[in-house]
C-alpha cells in the first residue's frame, strides 16, 4: 500500500510544527518582549495587545497549518485498516531519523523571517523539494511527528506466508514478540495488537 499523497503531506507537515513554533517566536519583535504585562483595567478596555507578532497572518497560519496537520496525520493513522497477521519472532528497536528534519530547523535560525517574502519563497520550495524526496523514496513515515503519538520504529524479523523476513515496523507502544496484525505502507510494516 502505498500513502496517499495528502496523507503523505498531512504527516510531513506536521512534523514542521516545532519549526512553525521556532518562527512564530524569531517573529515577536523586542520591543513586545520588553514591555508590562496588561493590567486588569487596561484587560476590560481592550485596549491591550495580545498578537505579539509582526507578521500575525503567516505566524499564526504556518502554526495553525501544522498543529491541524499533526491533528488529521493522526486521524489518519487511525483509520488504517489491518487485514493480515504476521508472527514478530525478533525485535530491535532503532532511533528515528532525526537528521532529516535537522537541517530545516537550523536553517531557521539563518535569518529566514516571516518579513523577507523571497526568502520565505525559497524555504517554501525547500520544503516542497524535501517533501518530493521524501515521499517518494518510501521514508515519510522516518519522521519524529510519530513521536507525539508514541509510534516507534523497529527493525523486525516477522514470519508471514510461512516465510521469515528482515523488515522495518512501525507501532504504536512496545512491540514484543508474538502474534500482530499488520498492514504494508510504502516499505514499512505497521502492526497492533
Amino acid at each position: 500500500m502505498q500513502f496517499r499523497l495528502i496523507s503523505g503531506f498531512l504527516i510531513f507537515i506536521g512534523s514542521y510544527l516545532p519549526l512553525a513554533i521556532i518562527l512564530a517566536v524569531q517573529d515577536i519583535p523586542v520591543t513586545w518582549w520588553s514591555r508590562d504585562l496588561c493590567s486588569w483595567t487596561e484587560f476590560k478596555a481592550e485596549s491591550c495587545s495580545y498578537i505579539p507578532f509582526a507578521n500575525p497572518k503567516y505566524s499564526i497560519a504556518f502554526i495553525c497549518i501544522a498543529i491541524l496537520a499533526v491533528f488529521l496525520a493522526n486521524l489518519s493513522f487511525r483509520k488504517l485498516s489491518y487485514p493480515f497477521r504476521v508472527e514478530v519472532i525478533q525485535v530491535k528497536s532503532i532511533p528515528n531519523e532525526l537528521i532529516n528534519y535537522t537541517f530545516p530547523y537550523v536553517v531557521s535560525f539563518m535569518g529566514i523571517s516571516y518579513s523577507e517574502p523571497q526568502k520565505m519563497l525559497g524555504f517554501l520550495v525547500f520544503l516542497v523539494w524535501m517533501f518530493a524526496i521524501t515521499y517518494r523514496s518510501g521514508q515519510i513515515l522516518m519522521n519524529p511527528l510519530l513521536l507525539m503519538y508514541k509510534w516507534r520504529l523497529y527493525e523486525v524479523t516477522i514470519l508471514i506466508g510461512g516465510h521469515s523476513r528482515e523488515v522495518r515496523v512501525l507501532k504504536q507502544g512496545t512491540l514484543i514478540p508474538g502474534p500482530q496484525q499488520g498492514q504494508t505502507v510504502q516499505d514499512f510494516y505497521i502492526l497492533k495488537d
